[in-house]
């Protein structure tokens, strides 16, 4: 087997076991943060400064993890390009 051609399956293979792990990530990212607004609807008790607080911090997440993914993204990108050149 060629090597550029097992090191490509490689990366096909990370690449895809990334994209899984990620979107599980997601999903759960996702679940718990219609928990949090349902429990921040219900907290009469907190105050309004709380619950933008709250607000902002899921907003900076969902962003960190939104570049996160475009970051690894293009470099898979890069390397797939490094064994696809001939």
């Amino acid at each position: 087997m060629d090597q550029k051609q097992m090191f490509k399956q490689m990366l096909d293979f990370n690449k895809s076991a990334f994209d899984n792990t990620f979107n599980a990530m997601v999903m759960l990212q996702e679940q718990t943060e219609r928990m949090v607004n349902q429990f921040l609807e219900k907290a009469v008790w907190l105050p309004q400064e709380g619950k933008k607080a709250v607000d902002e911090w899921v907003k900076s997440y969902r962003k960190g993890c939104e570049d996160y993914k475009k970051l690894v993204d293009d470099s898979f990108k890069k390397v797939e390009a490094f064994f696809t050149a001939k």
